[in-house]
């Protein structure tokens, strides 16, 4: 585990990256102004790729862009930004994921919106921008599917494959199982659906109750 600083240091870089991995719409080029500049900030293996997005965001029309992030994040399972997918697939076992995700956010004070996912990348960097340590702990958790969806973008060419690069940068080496994790993952894919998603959680798995939040 790194230290705390070390983990700090890389709040600029994740919150960047949040925001280069959420839809364009309107606000997207300030979105990415706002990147290249804490890019510059970075050691090279995390502000270069940034970079290299920006520059393919800045030659491609708006309308354009946000047509290619719906056709790489919605209608690529292979590209799915939804990190819990890759460990569960569409599973009970990830209904319960995400209800332990919404508690870990909601025991740092965070309360998500109706619209919002808490497994999406964006989200998890998000928070991991605003409380390094849990957030350090979520990224490295999720590993195995944070690389397999590098490499997936990477395979299909996508200009958010930089993105991913950047984040990878921030977290250690795959380590040996975490490596077989990858290559199984790439071969068998993620579980199958056995008996589908609770539409109500055990108690325990609910988050507690907070009140406003820095969201």
């Amino acid at each position: 585990m790194r230290p705390t600083t070390g983990r700090a240091r890389h709040a600029p870089a994740w919150q960047a990256q949040s925001l280069l991995l959420a839809y364009p719409d309107d606000q997207f080029p300030a979105r990415v102004a706002l990147a290249v500049k804490v890019a510059a900030t970075q050691p090279k293996p995390v502000g270069h790729p940034l970079i290299r997005f920006a520059e393919h965001a800045g030659r491609v029309p708006l309308p354009d862009l946000a047509a290619a992030y719906v056709a790489t994040f919605d209608h690529r399972r292979r590209c799915c930004p939804y990190l819990t997918y890759y460990a569960h697939g569409d599973t009970r076992k990830r209904g319960i994921a995400l209800l332990r995700l919404k508690q870990t956010y909601a025991k740092a004070g965070w309360r998500l919106s109706d619209d919002e996912l808490p497994d999406h990348l964006a989200v998890v960097l998000e928070f991991a921008a605003a409380e390094p340590a849990a957030g350090t702990r979520l990224l490295t958790g999720h590993r195995a599917g944070l690389e397999l969806l590098r490499l997936a973008l990477r395979d299909a060419d996508s200009p958010w494959a930089h993105v991913l690069d950047s984040v990878s940068a921030t977290l250690p080496a795959l380590a040996g199982d975490e490596r077989e994790a990858v290559a199984r993952l790439a071969a068998q894919g993620p579980p199958e659906e056995q008996v589908g998603l609770d539409p109500y959680a055990s108690p325990q798995f609910l988050p507690d109750p907070v009140v406003g939040g820095p969201r």
